[in-house]
């Protein structure tokens, strides 16, 4: 069985450090063999993106160029209509066969929403769900904050070693604490649009394709 290929989706409006640092401390707690990285193209849950597809995904090529545990998977990037995180897992476990594990990577407060998304309970049978939290933030906080239906679904399916998304291709949540960034996209579109300077929250060449194409200005 080969190691577990990794799923990374997202708005990514812009991609940015905490982005990236979750991708890579996730890969390298389970020992993943890539994170494949999934810009949407209209998401179903939240309102229109501040800048379009077409420079999402631009903007996550800059940012994963470099580094050869990650890549782009461009499937849900040209959708006019809303993508499902569901669909897309469907679409690559009938590319990689019924063996290979897959893990889907979710920051805790995507975690916590997850019964809110489309057909979410088959989530689990396309692939594993690695839940990244921030030190300051611990489990049984979020734990707390759960649906019923969700709640089940962790108890039964939690794995106590991470290494167990190895053995098997679908099934498992698992749970891994990550470095305490506050950085989020909310952040750096408000602070470009009230003309501050956003730099250091995100990779210098993502900076300067926002400056060079004027995103995220108001304008």
């Amino acid at each position: 069985m080969s190691a577990p290929v990794g799923i990374l989706g997202g708005t990514f409006d812009p991609i940015h450090f905490g982005h990236l640092r979750l991708a890579q401390e996730v890969a390298d707690e389970l020992r993943l063999s890539v994170v494949r990285f999934v810009p949407s193209g209209t998401p179903p849950h939240r309102a229109e993106p501040g800048a379009s597809a077409v420079h999402r995904l631009a903007m996550v090529r800059l940012a994963v160029a470099g580094n050869p545990l990650f890549m782009v998977d461009e499937r849900e990037a040209g959708k006019t209509g809303p993508g499902y995180t569901v669909d897309t897992l469907t679409a690559l476990r009938a590319e990689v066969g019924p063996a290979q594990p897959l893990v889907l990577l979710l920051g805790a407060d995507a975690f916590l929403d997850l019964a809110t998304w489309s057909r979410w309970h088959q989530l689990f049978e396309l692939a594993h769900i690695a839940v990244a939290y921030r030190p300051g933030f611990p489990v049984d906080t979020w734990q707390s904050r759960m649906p019923q239906p969700l709640a089940a679904e962790y108890n039964t399916r939690l794995m106590r070693q991470p290494f167990a998304v190895h053995v098997a291709p679908a099934g498992g949540i698992v749970v891994v604490s990550i470095a305490a960034l506050d950085i989020s996209a909310t952040l750096i579109r408000e602070t470009t649009r009230s003309g501050g300077n956003a730099r250091y929250l995100l990779p210098d060449s993502i900076y300067q394709y926002i400056q060079e194409h004027g995103l995220y200005t108001g304008n």
